[in-house]
Protein backbone atom coordinates (compact mmCIF):
# COMPACT_ATOMS: atom_id res chain seq x y z
CA UNK A 1 0.00 0.00 0.00
CA UNK A 2 1.39 3.37 -0.97
CA UNK A 3 1.98 6.13 1.54
CA UNK A 4 -0.83 8.31 0.09
CA UNK A 5 -3.39 5.52 0.33
CA UNK A 6 -2.32 4.73 3.90
CA UNK A 7 -2.68 8.39 4.88
CA UNK A 8 -6.13 8.58 3.29
CA UNK A 9 -7.22 5.42 5.11
CA UNK A 10 -6.04 6.73 8.47
CA UNK A 11 -7.79 10.04 7.86
CA UNK A 12 -11.03 8.25 6.98
CA UNK A 13 -10.82 6.11 10.12
CA UNK A 14 -10.19 9.21 12.22
CA UNK A 15 -13.24 11.00 10.86
CA UNK A 16 -15.35 7.86 11.19
CA UNK A 17 -14.36 7.32 14.80
CA UNK A 18 -14.93 11.00 15.63
CA UNK A 19 -18.38 10.89 14.05
CA UNK A 20 -19.24 7.68 15.86
CA UNK A 21 -18.09 9.17 19.15
CA UNK A 22 -20.10 12.31 18.51
CA UNK A 23 -23.25 10.21 17.92
CA UNK A 24 -22.77 7.74 20.77
CA UNK A 25 -25.52 8.07 23.40
CA UNK A 26 -23.79 5.88 25.97
CA UNK A 27 -22.41 8.96 27.74
CA UNK A 28 -25.87 10.36 28.49
CA UNK A 29 -27.18 10.34 32.06
CA UNK A 30 -30.55 10.96 33.68
CA UNK A 31 -29.27 13.83 35.77
CA UNK A 32 -32.21 15.38 37.63
CA UNK A 33 -35.95 14.76 38.07
CA UNK A 34 -38.64 16.98 39.52
CA UNK A 35 -41.81 15.03 40.33
CA UNK A 36 -44.02 17.76 41.87
CA UNK A 37 -43.81 21.14 40.18
CA UNK A 38 -45.95 23.68 42.02
CA UNK A 39 -43.91 26.86 41.82
CA UNK A 40 -40.94 26.03 39.63
CA UNK A 41 -39.79 26.06 36.01
CA UNK A 42 -42.43 26.66 33.30
CA UNK A 43 -42.54 24.87 29.97
CA UNK A 44 -42.93 26.58 26.58
CA UNK A 45 -46.71 26.62 27.11
CA UNK A 46 -46.45 28.35 30.49
CA UNK A 47 -47.43 25.17 32.33
CA UNK A 48 -45.89 23.66 35.48
CA UNK A 49 -45.30 19.95 35.04
CA UNK A 50 -42.83 17.30 36.13
CA UNK A 51 -39.60 17.21 34.14
CA UNK A 52 -36.62 14.96 33.46
CA UNK A 53 -33.15 16.34 32.73
CA UNK A 54 -30.52 14.55 30.62
CA UNK A 55 -26.80 15.33 30.86
CA UNK A 56 -24.03 14.75 28.32
CA UNK A 57 -20.93 13.64 30.23
CA UNK A 58 -18.76 13.15 27.12
CA UNK A 59 -16.35 15.52 25.36
CA UNK A 60 -18.37 15.44 22.12
CA UNK A 61 -21.87 16.46 21.11
CA UNK A 62 -24.49 13.71 21.34
CA UNK A 63 -27.78 13.64 19.47
CA UNK A 64 -30.44 11.86 21.49
CA UNK A 65 -32.84 11.49 18.54
CA UNK A 66 -34.01 7.94 17.95
CA UNK A 67 -33.49 6.97 21.60
CA UNK A 68 -36.34 6.19 24.01
CA UNK A 69 -37.51 7.45 27.41
CA UNK A 70 -39.76 5.28 29.54
CA UNK A 71 -41.19 4.89 33.03
CA UNK A 72 -42.07 1.24 32.49
CA UNK A 73 -39.52 -1.61 32.55
CA UNK A 74 -41.83 -3.73 30.45
CA UNK A 75 -42.13 -1.06 27.75
CA UNK A 76 -38.61 0.27 26.95
CA UNK A 77 -39.85 1.99 23.78
CA UNK A 78 -42.61 3.94 25.45
CA UNK A 79 -41.58 7.38 24.17
CA UNK A 80 -39.45 7.49 21.01
CA UNK A 81 -37.56 10.77 20.82
CA UNK A 82 -38.37 12.20 17.36
CA UNK A 83 -35.74 12.55 14.67
CA UNK A 84 -35.04 15.69 12.68
CA UNK A 85 -35.18 18.19 15.56
CA UNK A 86 -31.88 20.09 15.78
CA UNK A 87 -32.52 20.80 19.46
CA UNK A 88 -32.07 17.14 20.38
CA UNK A 89 -28.29 17.54 20.02
CA UNK A 90 -26.65 17.96 23.43
CA UNK A 91 -23.28 19.70 23.55
CA UNK A 92 -20.49 18.47 25.86
CA UNK A 93 -21.27 19.08 29.51
CA UNK A 94 -24.74 20.46 28.68
CA UNK A 95 -28.30 19.50 29.61
CA UNK A 96 -31.61 18.77 27.89
CA UNK A 97 -35.03 18.94 29.54
CA UNK A 98 -38.08 16.74 28.85
CA UNK A 99 -41.53 17.43 30.29
CA UNK A 100 -43.40 14.47 31.78
CA UNK A 101 -46.86 15.94 31.12
CA UNK A 102 -48.45 13.13 29.10
CA UNK A 103 -48.99 15.42 26.08
CA UNK A 104 -46.60 14.41 23.29
CA UNK A 105 -48.62 16.43 20.80
CA UNK A 106 -47.08 19.58 22.27
CA UNK A 107 -43.68 18.87 20.76
CA UNK A 108 -40.48 16.86 20.83
CA UNK A 109 -39.76 17.48 24.49
CA UNK A 110 -43.18 16.58 25.88
CA UNK A 111 -43.39 12.92 26.95
CA UNK A 112 -46.36 10.59 26.66
CA UNK A 113 -46.28 9.67 30.35
CA UNK A 114 -46.41 11.40 33.74
CA UNK A 115 -44.79 10.84 37.13
CA UNK A 116 -46.74 9.71 40.21
CA UNK A 117 -45.57 11.30 43.50
CA UNK A 118 -47.35 8.64 45.56
CA UNK A 119 -45.07 5.80 44.43
CA UNK A 120 -41.55 5.08 43.24
CA UNK A 121 -40.95 6.36 39.72
CA UNK A 122 -38.74 4.24 37.47
CA UNK A 123 -37.17 6.23 34.63
CA UNK A 124 -34.88 4.84 31.93
CA UNK A 125 -33.09 6.11 28.84
CA UNK A 126 -32.94 3.40 26.15
CA UNK A 127 -30.67 3.33 23.13
CA UNK A 128 -31.96 3.47 19.55
CA UNK A 129 -32.10 -0.34 19.34
CA UNK A 130 -34.96 -0.26 21.86
CA UNK A 131 -33.21 -2.78 24.14
CA UNK A 132 -29.97 -1.36 25.49
CA UNK A 133 -30.52 0.66 28.64
CA UNK A 134 -28.17 3.63 28.66
CA UNK A 135 -29.13 4.89 32.12
CA UNK A 136 -31.89 4.29 34.67
CA UNK A 137 -32.85 5.64 38.08
CA UNK A 138 -35.65 5.18 40.60
CA UNK A 139 -37.05 8.30 42.23
CA UNK A 140 -38.38 7.35 45.68
CA UNK A 141 -41.99 8.03 46.59
CA UNK A 142 -42.93 10.92 48.83
CA UNK A 143 -41.03 13.63 47.01
CA UNK A 144 -41.67 17.15 48.26
CA UNK A 145 -43.02 19.87 46.03
CA UNK A 146 -40.40 21.88 44.14
CA UNK A 147 -37.58 19.68 45.45
CA UNK A 148 -35.72 17.69 42.81
CA UNK A 149 -33.99 14.32 42.96
CA UNK A 150 -30.93 13.30 40.98
CA UNK A 151 -27.17 13.08 40.83
CA UNK A 152 -25.40 15.14 43.47
CA UNK A 153 -22.70 15.92 40.90
CA UNK A 154 -23.51 16.18 37.19
CA UNK A 155 -23.05 12.77 35.59
CA UNK A 156 -21.89 11.23 38.91
CA UNK A 157 -22.98 7.97 40.52
CA UNK A 158 -24.31 9.20 43.86
CA UNK A 159 -28.04 9.97 43.89
CA UNK A 160 -30.06 11.98 46.37
CA UNK A 161 -32.25 14.98 47.06
CA UNK A 162 -30.65 18.11 45.64
CA UNK A 163 -30.15 21.26 47.68
CA UNK A 164 -31.44 23.35 44.78
CA UNK A 165 -33.66 22.81 41.78
CA UNK A 166 -31.42 23.38 38.75
CA UNK A 167 -33.24 22.70 35.45
CA UNK A 168 -30.94 22.87 32.40
CA UNK A 169 -27.92 23.81 34.50
CA UNK A 170 -25.34 22.30 36.86
CA UNK A 171 -26.58 20.46 39.91
CA UNK A 172 -23.74 21.88 42.01
CA UNK A 173 -23.62 25.67 42.23
CA UNK A 174 -21.10 27.80 44.11
CA UNK A 175 -22.83 29.87 46.78
CA UNK A 176 -19.73 31.54 48.15
CA UNK A 177 -16.37 32.97 47.18
CA UNK A 178 -13.38 31.81 49.21
CA UNK A 179 -11.55 35.14 48.99
CA UNK A 180 -14.63 37.11 50.05
CA UNK A 181 -15.24 34.72 52.93
CA UNK A 182 -11.64 35.10 54.14
CA UNK A 183 -11.91 38.88 53.94
CA UNK A 184 -15.12 38.85 55.97
CA UNK A 185 -13.49 36.68 58.60
CA UNK A 186 -10.27 38.71 58.92
CA UNK A 187 -11.85 42.17 58.53
CA UNK A 188 -15.42 42.01 59.86
CA UNK A 189 -15.74 45.81 60.22
CA UNK A 190 -14.40 46.56 56.77
CA UNK A 191 -11.68 48.91 58.02
CA UNK A 192 -8.96 47.27 55.96
CA UNK A 193 -11.11 47.37 52.83
CA UNK A 194 -11.88 51.07 53.42
CA UNK A 195 -8.21 52.00 53.90
CA UNK A 196 -7.23 49.99 50.84
CA UNK A 197 -9.86 51.72 48.71
CA UNK A 198 -8.80 55.17 49.95
CA UNK A 199 -5.15 54.36 49.25
CA UNK A 200 -5.96 53.25 45.72
CA UNK A 201 -7.99 56.42 45.04
CA UNK A 202 -5.29 58.69 46.51
CA UNK A 203 -2.57 56.96 44.49
CA UNK A 204 -4.61 57.36 41.31
CA UNK A 205 -5.19 61.07 41.96
CA UNK A 206 -1.50 61.63 42.71
CA UNK A 207 -0.51 59.87 39.54
CA UNK A 208 -2.94 61.97 37.51
CA UNK A 209 -1.57 65.17 39.12
CA UNK A 210 2.01 64.26 38.19
CA UNK A 211 1.07 63.32 34.65
CA UNK A 212 -0.95 66.50 33.97
CA UNK A 213 1.71 68.71 35.58
CA UNK A 214 4.42 67.31 33.33
CA UNK A 215 2.17 67.61 30.30
CA UNK A 216 1.52 71.27 31.14
CA UNK A 217 5.23 72.02 31.47
CA UNK A 218 5.97 70.32 28.19
CA UNK A 219 3.21 72.30 26.49
CA UNK A 220 4.54 75.63 27.84
CA UNK A 221 8.09 74.85 26.72
CA UNK A 222 6.84 73.87 23.28
CA UNK A 223 4.86 77.12 22.94
CA UNK A 224 7.94 79.17 23.92
CA UNK A 225 10.06 77.43 21.33
CA UNK A 226 7.41 78.01 18.68
CA UNK A 227 7.19 81.70 19.65
CA UNK A 228 10.94 82.13 19.28
CA UNK A 229 10.86 80.48 15.89
CA UNK A 230 7.96 82.67 14.78
CA UNK A 231 9.76 85.89 15.92
CA UNK A 232 12.69 85.07 13.61
CA UNK A 233 15.46 87.22 15.22
CA UNK A 234 17.60 88.57 12.29
CA UNK A 235 21.16 87.52 12.10
CA UNK A 236 23.68 90.28 11.27
CA UNK A 237 26.94 89.05 9.91
CA UNK A 238 30.17 90.55 11.22
CA UNK A 239 33.57 91.12 9.70
CA UNK A 240 35.53 87.92 9.75
CA UNK A 241 37.47 87.52 12.97
CA UNK A 242 36.72 91.06 14.30
CA UNK A 243 33.22 90.73 15.78
CA UNK A 244 32.28 94.18 14.29
CA UNK A 245 29.68 95.04 11.65
CA UNK A 246 31.28 95.73 8.28
CA UNK A 247 31.02 99.11 6.54
CA UNK A 248 29.16 97.69 3.55
CA UNK A 249 26.36 96.44 5.77
CA UNK A 250 26.13 99.79 7.58
CA UNK A 251 25.94 101.62 4.24
CA UNK A 252 23.20 99.32 2.95
CA UNK A 253 21.14 99.77 6.11
CA UNK A 254 21.54 103.57 5.94
CA UNK A 255 20.47 103.69 2.30
CA UNK A 256 17.40 101.61 3.05
CA UNK A 257 16.41 103.85 5.98
CA UNK A 258 16.87 106.99 3.87
CA UNK A 259 14.76 105.57 1.07
CA UNK A 260 11.98 104.68 3.47
CA UNK A 261 12.06 108.14 5.10
CA UNK A 262 12.04 110.09 1.81
CA UNK A 263 9.60 107.95 -0.09
CA UNK A 264 6.48 110.05 -0.93
CA UNK A 265 4.65 107.26 -2.71
CA UNK A 266 4.30 109.37 -5.87
CA UNK A 267 5.01 106.62 -8.28
CA UNK A 268 3.46 103.65 -6.57
CA UNK A 269 0.50 102.26 -8.51
CA UNK A 270 -1.32 101.18 -5.37
CA UNK A 271 -1.27 104.65 -3.71
CA UNK A 272 -3.85 107.29 -4.71
CA UNK A 273 -2.68 110.95 -4.63
CA UNK A 274 -5.56 113.43 -4.40
CA UNK A 275 -4.92 117.06 -5.54
CA UNK A 276 -7.41 119.65 -4.40
CA UNK A 277 -8.76 121.82 -7.28
CA UNK A 278 -10.14 125.25 -6.43
CA UNK A 279 -12.08 127.62 -8.67
CA UNK A 280 -12.35 131.32 -7.97
CA UNK A 281 -15.43 133.04 -9.36
CA UNK A 282 -17.80 135.81 -8.53
CA UNK A 283 -20.92 134.69 -6.78
CA UNK A 284 -22.76 137.47 -8.70
CA UNK A 285 -22.41 135.75 -12.05
CA UNK A 286 -23.18 132.19 -13.11
CA UNK A 287 -21.60 132.47 -16.55
CA UNK A 288 -18.38 131.06 -15.28
CA UNK A 289 -19.95 127.55 -15.39
CA UNK A 290 -20.35 127.86 -19.17
CA UNK A 291 -16.74 128.93 -19.81
CA UNK A 292 -14.19 126.50 -21.09
CA UNK A 293 -10.69 126.27 -19.80
CA UNK A 294 -7.99 127.58 -22.15
CA UNK A 295 -6.09 124.64 -23.58
CA UNK A 296 -2.59 124.26 -22.24
CA UNK A 297 0.27 124.34 -24.77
Amino acid sequence: MTRNKLGALLLFMLFFSAGAMAQSASSLRINEVLVINEDNFLDDYGKKNAWIELYNSSAASVNVQGCFLTNDKNDPRKYPIPKGDVLTSIKPGQHLLFWADGQPSRGTFHLNFTLDPSKDNYIALVDADGKTIIDEIVVPAGQRADVSYGRLVDGGTELGTLARVTPSTNNVTLDSNEKIDNLKENDPLGIGMTLTAMLVVFSALLLLFIVFKNIGKAAIEASKRNAKKAAGTPHISTAAGTGEVSGEIIAAISAALHEVAEDAHDIESTVLTITKVTRNYSPWSSKIYALRETPKK
